[in-house]
């Protein structure tokens, strides 16, 4: 693909929702990859999140990785952003040195959200990552246990992406630790 259908779209945000997982998520992620490393080769990308795993139903946005080498952030953020992807604003945006950046894209008729998380390659919280996407991987249980832990985030009301994401925090703390 090339031109127009790999244009990276404005993001929408909306508040945190139930959605079933979309088993055209790793396709979606793997054609992202190839967007961004097209963009900056040296940089690492991996899918992590909900969407990174098999039958995890979450928010459906899209999770990815950018790893770059130490001192190379501003060019990590200079690449995506010159691909078209927003830096997130607001009272709970990460900060510029951890950056995240919004955008989405239309694949198969579905626009997809996407969150590009822009981490040092030897920051901490890439295995930590990579531990819990590779922890719900192996465990059906987990996941299962995840999921229920979402749905009564949503039961309770917590609707705000933010306040959604640290509502999971001890969840993903356990199973990190187990």
């Amino acid at each position: 693909m090339s031109g127009n259908d790999d244009q990276i779209l404005e993001y929408e945000i909306q508040p945190a929702a139930y959605r079933p997982y979309d088993p055209r998520s790793p396709e979606v992620a793997e054609r992202l990859i190839a967007i961004i490393t097209a963009q900056m080769p040296e940089a690492q990308v991996e899918h992590i999140g909900s969407t990174a795993v098999p039958n995890c139903d979450g928010k459906g946005v899209i999770d990815l990785m950018l790893l770059y080498q130490p001192g190379q952030l501003e060019t990590a953020k200079t690449a995506v952003d010159g691909l078209g992807f927003q830096k997130w604003e607001g009272r709970d945006a990460f900060p510029d040195t951890r950056p995240v950046r919004l955008g989405s894209i239309m694949h198969d008729g579905t626009l997809f959200r996407i969150h590009v998380h822009l981490l040092a390659c030897d920051a901490d919280e890439v295995a930590r990552q990579r531990l819990f996407r590779d922890r719900l991987r192996a465990d059906p249980a987990l996941v299962e246990g995840y999921v229920a832990r979402k749905r009564a985030i949503l039961a309770d009301g917590i609707t705000y992406g933010p306040d959604y994401a640290t509502a999971k925090d001890e969840f993903i703390a356990g199973a990190v630790e187990l």
